[in-house]
């Protein structure tokens, strides 16, 4: 079988663990994992036998009015068998295996004033305190029901329990370790026969089973009846097989568990020292970090977590000037001549001075000079610190129009949901303005191509994008600040130093928490580090190519993903078909 030959592969990742025990409960039930057992154990007793003592067994308990008589169950049509199962195996419903009942609700005032805080009693156990499977129950929620309380009913210690209603229903299950009262949104299953309780619980966590269990599921809360509940079909093998089953599910479980613990732990490990290593890229020997990171990419790169970290370095990299310390050596090996950016931040200043003395733009109120206490961190000596408001005037953000002015054609206005992956996604949900309209009522927010847009309304804050060439005019709403240098030269800086999001750390935000939002008035202050323009092309050439590299990488984790998820397929396959 290819579960048991691929076994340690397939559970290299967290998620294929948890399917993989899905497979291995699916397999337990239809008995594949049993077979080499039964082969050696040919004169077991028949599950039909276990039934008939488990009828003699209900027959007392109702004689002795232990349990309720309930109405007949019906035979099970082959219809309702949803698997192929072995010889001395057999179909029962849930009803006819075992005492099935709801627990006793009750409210919060009476827990509160009655049944919280009390030193011995039976524990009360809400769907809360119930898990996925084969979890351990919480017993110590604060709330005890006294031993003489005559109304409410009592799950023993080995009974099944089952969520019936909510999101819950039909997933969160599991089996108590000691005699409990419960709440009225789960279903006790004390099985007849000693048949075994982690077996039901089995056969409730396959996904097949959860799809028979939500079919009978019905109103809007969603919920399945008991007796909805108890009329479903389950296989049920000789009563020495069970303890076989359960045997073989816990030791796979345990084997899986063991796996998927290693797996988490390298993955953290990796992570720490990704981590670890990205920091001192940014704080120490760039270059010397770099060679060593460069000589480890296939091992240390092979989570999606560690790739976005190293784009996330890159970024930290560039707008420090550490990916082109070598190109600095080089030109002034070179003797070339490289404008000072302190020289560029003049001559746009003066170009600001004509423009608004021209009124072409408005004068703005000057903002504060940047001080030493506000530098982050040391540039190369042919960079300058400067505002975002030294480079592009009359920063603004848009606004909405009324709905009338929204049309099927016209000119395109973008929102925060437009801004996909740090470029502009316009076909999802798209939406145009009224062409008029934008031109006079919206002409503030009038955006261009080129221009470098970013959302201010979170979360999450500081998501970038360039205005793209596919309209020649474009307009946006109130949650989207736009910046555009008066050297359009500057436009891809400015998107390289946004994506960054470094400045996010050092400007005030405004509104509460988990709705953070950045002013317009904060976007003007962001301060920003100014290399030459010959730089800023160098520095976007080497960020592109290490994108590229990233994209390489994350392509490479991907297809391992496909490798996995496609073994994991091909023993479906196998389990489900070709048995």
């Amino acid at each position: 079988m290819q579960l048991l030959k691929h076994f340690k592969e397939l559970t290299v990742r967290p998620k294929n663990a948890q399917e993989l025990k899905g497979l291995i409960l699916q397999l337990a039930i239809q008995g594949k994992l049993t077979g080499k057992w039964r082969e050696e154990n040919p004169d077991i007793e028949p599950a039909s036998l276990l039934l008939k003592r488990i009828s003699k067994e209900k027959t007392q308990l109702i004689k002795e009015k232990k349990i309720r008589k309930g109405k007949k169950s019906g035979s099970i049509k082959n219809e309702e068998k949803y698997l192929d199962i072995p010889e001395k195996w057999e179909w029962a419903r849930i009803i006819e295996i075992g005492n099935l009942f709801n627990g006793n609700s009750v409210n919060k005032s009476e827990k509160a004033t009655k049944y919280e805080g009390l030193e011995t009693g039976y524990p009360y156990l809400g769907t809360k305190d119930i898990n996925y499977g084969f979890e351990p129950l919480n017993y110590d929620n604060g709330v005890r029901i006294p031993f003489d309380e005559p109304k409410f009913k009592i799950a023993h210690k080995n009974t099944a329990l089952i969520c019936s209603e909510g999101g819950s229903a039909g997933k969160k299950c599991g089996i108590t370790t000691k005699d409990i009262c419960f709440g009225n949104k789960l279903y006790a299953l004390e099985q007849y026969g000693n048949i075994e309780p982690v077996f039901i619980l089995s056969i409730y966590k396959t996904p097949i089973f959860f799809e028979i269990f939500q079919s009978k599921m019905t109103g809007i809360i969603g919920g399945i009846s008991i007796n909805s509940f108890g009329d479903i079909p389950m296989p049920l093998p000789p009563l020495e097989e069970q303890k076989a089953i359960v045997e073989v599910v816990e030791t796979l479980f345990k084997e899986v568990e063991q796996l998927e613990q290693l797996t988490v732990e390298r993955i953290t490990l990796k992570e720490d020292f990704v981590t670890s290593a990205l920091n001192q890229l940014t704080t120490n020997n760039a270059k010397k970090e770099w060679e060593f990171l460069q000589d480890h990419f296939k091992s240390f790169f092979d989570e999606t977590h560690n790739i976005k970290k190293l784009r996330e370095t890159v970024l930290q990299l560039a707008v420090q000037g550490k990916l082109t310390a070598d190109w600095r050596l080089q030109q002034s090996l070179n003797g070339a001549e490289v404008e000072d950016a302190s020289i560029l931040l003049k001559r746009i200043k003066d170009e600001r001075k004509r423009l608004v003395k021209e009124k072409k733009i408005k004068d703005e109120k000057q903002i504060s000079s940047i001080t030493d206490e506000e530098i982050p961190y040391a540039l190369p000596e042919s960079w300058v610190w400067c505002r975002m408001q030294d480079l592009c005037p009359n920063i603004s953000s848009g606004s909405t129009p009324p709905k009338p002015y929204f049309k099927e054609e016209g000119v395109p206005y973008l929102k925060v949901y437009n801004i996909r992956n740090q470029k502009i996604d316009f076909d999802y949900r798209k939406q145009f303005v009224d062409k008029e309209y934008h031109s006079t009522k919206l002409k503030r927010s009038i955006l261009k191509p080129g221009d470098v847009i970013m959302n201010i309304v979170g979360p999450p804050l500081g998501k970038v994008a360039i205005i793209p060439d596919d309209f020649p005019e474009w307009n946006c709403n109130q949650a989207i600040s736009f910046f555009q240098p008066l050297d359009r030269k500057l436009n891809t800086w400015l998107y390289t130093f946004l994506l960054a999001g470094t400045f996010l750390d050092r400007i005030e935000l405004i509104g509460t928490a988990g709705q953070d939002n950045i002013s317009v008035t904060k976007s003007k202050t962001i301060m920003l580090p100014l290399p030459p323009l010959e730089e800023q092309k160098a520095i976007v050439q080497k960020v592109n190519a290490l994108m590229g590299l990233c994209d390489a990488l994350e392509q490479e984790v991907q297809q391992s993903q496909e490798h996995s998820e496609q073994l994991m397929q091909s023993c479906l396959w196998e389990v489900f078909e070709n048995y």
